[in-house]
């Protein structure tokens, strides 16, 4: 910014020689005839680099004119230079700076002297505007950084204040959970005992009695045992859903293969009846709880030979492969999963339904048509979770079913043949 000069002098030849004088080094100037104009001119702007003014002035000389402009504090940063044509004594230089000078230039003017005067007093005058400025943006920064501090304080204790909401959420939830699987279990275990005499006393009745029972009756008596059967499957299956708990002991290393062949020695009639190809790809070995990836299996392969295609051969294959999924930055995290496929050529059902069917007692089929409790798939979704691993679906009307298993990869995978049975 160009610095300002004000010029007072109540001859106009002596405002232009200043001015000529101190033109080249680029200032600007404002000119004042008198004491009165110069503070007429300093009530409207106060913005000046320094004043240059005549002692000797008529109505308001130089030194009455300084002490009226250091009466307002707006104006007292502005300095002065007295110019005057006579020496009047150290009394009155000493009264100058009293009202006000800080120096004086003495008539006739030395351009050499002025300029250099002039030159200290803008110096001084541009490194207070870059102080001024700069304490300016250092006050400004401290507001930021007061207001900064304020928005993280506020948002530190909101955070704690979540953490103990979730905190608290988290153990209500947990022990919501906890009553829930007790109720499940005390209730089906409660239910098993007037089940088993349900049973028990309809296959009495039907042995006794068949005999003088007309079509009608054994129907009836039928149905009887028939929904006991269901009933006894649905407990059955709760039960093992409520007793499903994380115990690390349980959690050792186990050849899936030999669980799969397992499973087949259980589905073995089924897989006969139907005439069921299956295609087992070699498995590697993983640290998982036996007890709990075994009826995994058994419900994921059980569905494959259930949801098949009437007089179309079921062809159920179960392969895998490794995937890597980053958990930290630069890869130093990162999580290997063995990621099992069980995929069939039955009925299939709808995409949009992939993620309802994890869910309790959700079935996409009557009974009527397939028989089940629809716990078995949310009972799979709870084993897969209880080994920090996912389970989606794949899958299309009419065209077969892909079940993705991914559980955590912990050691090396063991060679196993891949072999095929044939129903």
């Amino acid at each position: 910014m160009q610095p300002k000069i004000l010029l007072v002098d109540d001859r106009e030849d002596n405002l232009l020689s200043i001015e000529t004088i101190l033109e080249p080094d680029g200032y600007k100037f404002i000119k004042a005839n008198s004491g009165r104009q110069a503070l007429k001119i300093l009530l409207q702007e106060y913005d000046f680099a320094m004043i240059l003014m005549d002692v000797k002035m008529p109505n308001l000389n130089g030194f009455e004119t300084a002490a009226l402009i250091y009466e307002r504090e707006k104006l007292k940063h502005i300095p002065i230079i007295f110019i005057t044509a006579n020496n009047y004594g150290d009394d009155n230089i000493f009264k100058g700076y009293q009202a006000g000078a800080v120096d004086y230039i003495y008539k006739p003017i030395n351009p050499g002297v002025l300029r250099a005067k002039v030159s200290v007093l803008i110096d001084l005058y541009k490194k207070n505007r870059q102080l001024l400025a700069q304490e300016q943006r250092l006050v400004a920064i401290n507001k930021n950084l007061e207001l900064e501090i304020k928005e993280r304080k506020a948002s530190e204790e909101k955070i704690k204040q979540l953490n103990r909401q979730l905190l608290e959420n988290i153990a209500s939830l947990e022990s919501a959970n906890k009553d829930l699987d007790r109720f499940a279990f005390m209730a089906s275990h409660d239910l098993q005992e007037p089940l088993r005499k349900i049973r028990m006393f309809s296959d009495r009745l039907f042995l006794k009695y068949q005999d003088m029972l007309d079509d009608d009756g054994k129907t009836n008596i039928t149905r009887i045992q028939k929904a006991a059967e269901r009933m006894q499957n649905l407990i059955t299956d709760i039960l093992t859903f409520s007793k499903i708990t994380v115990d690390k002991a349980a959690f050792i290393e186990t050849d899936i293969n030999k669980l799969i062949d397992e499973v087949l020695v259980d589905l073995d009639d089924e897989i006969k009846s139907k005439g069921a190809q299956l295609y087992i790809d070699k498995l590697p070995i993983l640290c998982v709880n036996p007890g709990l990836i075994k009826p995994l299996f058994q419900n994921l392969i059980g569905n494959a030979l259930k949801y098949s295609k009437k007089d179309v051969v079921p062809i159920i294959k179960v392969h895998y492969e490794e995937n890597t999924v980053l958990n930290g930055k630069n890869g130093r995290d990162n999580v290997s999963y063995c990621k099992i496929l069980i995929q069939d050529n039955g009925i299939g059902f709808d995409q949009k339904y992939a993620e309802e069917i994890f869910g309790m007692f959700k079935r996409l089929h009557h009974n009527s048509e397939f028989q089940g409790t629809g716990i078995g798939l949310a009972l799979c979704k709870k084993i897969v979770e209880q080994h920090k691993g996912y389970i989606s679906a794949r899958s299309k009307i009419n065209e077969g079913s892909t079940f993705i298993i991914s559980l955590p990869l912990n050691l090396a995978e063991k060679e196993v043949p891949a072999h095929v049975i044939n129903g």
